[in-house]
């Protein structure tokens, strides 16, 4: 079950015992920990809600708050953050095998792995809900915006999400944060176009790895190696270790295209894992190199990389090393 199903149950008063969500994605587990925190209203909170640490609490503690009778309440609330800090944490294993009926004991455990054959992992598959709490990878970024500009009933261009991917990445918090700053004033089934995008959220029209990934795939060189100069001037608002990912994965999509020619449009957007508004461009690109330059590429890239790091040398300046990435790839 996902975290936003679980979210919805809770929000209808679907309400289970015991919650128990892992991971290293922290906005699905700050939002589990809003959903349970309003279980209560204000009033309530006060007597029946106690928000833990636990660097600070043992097993003990944990369990005498939550086998505490509500007042003038039908729940006590339980609130059990950093989890993963307790050293005791695995004694709760009584405690879920035999939760208090009247307690809503939420335990965020922000580490990216559970040990699922220990004896607490186990009890709380059997009578916890269990989630885990996944970092997206980039290509999943969009599908993820999409989803959640249509809880708001509103839909995004597809050119609209691919640049605000690309700009701020995996990050869901901002992403959610700068996608609720342009809702907030549309009206339901509007579209959120990339200029709402450009405008509200500051992207720089012209100079951005979306139009520097869409120069290259165009070979066309003076616009490359223009936004390539601007991120060399800008290093610090556009670091190439953040440029250099996103190219790889662009010309990781061509090659992909490359070697489906002739397939369906449709067919060709899920093998590469883009909207199929975008496989036009991507087909145009695959036309404009072939496999082996694709090759080279990659090995020039994974050369510029380990050089922004300072392996085997001295380290150049980003602004130069974006300059022979440029040349190398479209001359």
């Amino acid at each position: 079950m996902s975290v936003a199903a679980v979210v919805k149950d809770i929000k209808k008063g679907n309400i289970q015992p015991i919650y128990f969500i892992y991971g290293d994605e922290p906005y699905y587990i700050d939002q589990l920990s809003k959903a349970v925190d309003s279980i209560l209203d204000e009033g309530a909170k006060a007597f029946n809600q106690v928000t833990l640490y636990g660097r600070d609490v043992d097993f003990k503690a944990v369990m005498d708050h939550a086998r505490q009778f509500p007042m003038m309440s039908s729940h006590r609330v339980v609130i059990l953050k950093e989890a993963q800090t307790m050293r005791s944490l695995d004694k709760l294993s009584s405690y879920i095998e035999n939760p208090a009926p009247q307690t809503v004991l939420l335990i965020a455990y922000k580490k990216d792995r559970l040990d699922k054959r220990t004896k607490f992992a186990k009890a709380l598959s059997k009578h916890a809900v269990l989630l885990e709490s996944k970092k997206l990878y980039l290509n999943k970024i969009p599908a993820w915006i999409n989803n959640y500009v249509a809880d708001k009933k509103l839909q995004i261009h597809p050119k609209a999400s691919a640049i605000l991917a690309e700009h701020i990445g995996a990050d869901l918090a901002k992403l959610s944060n700068e996608l609720d700053k342009v809702c907030i004033n549309l009206e339901s089934e509007e579209i959120i176009s990339y200029d709402m995008i450009i405008d509200q959220v500051g992207i720089n029209r012209d100079y951005n790895v979306f139009e520097f990934r869409s120069a290259l795939g165009k070979k066309d060189l003076a616009r490359s190696m223009q936004i390539a100069n601007y991120f060399g001037d800008n290093a610090k608002s556009h670091p190439i270790q953040m440029i250099l990912p996103s190219v790889f994965s662009y010309f990781l999509q061509i090659f992909q295209t490359e070697g489906m020619s002739g397939a369906a449009d449709g067919q060709v957007a899920r093998a590469i894992g883009v909207n199929p508004y975008f496989v036009s461009e991507y087909k145009t690109a695959a036309k404009n190199y072939q496999i082996d330059q694709i090759k080279r590429i990659f090995t020039k890239l994974k050369e510029t990389d380990l050089r922004s790091k300072g392996v085997g040398g001295r380290q150049a300046k980003p602004k130069d090393m974006l300059q022979d990435l440029v040349f190398t790839i479209v001359s």
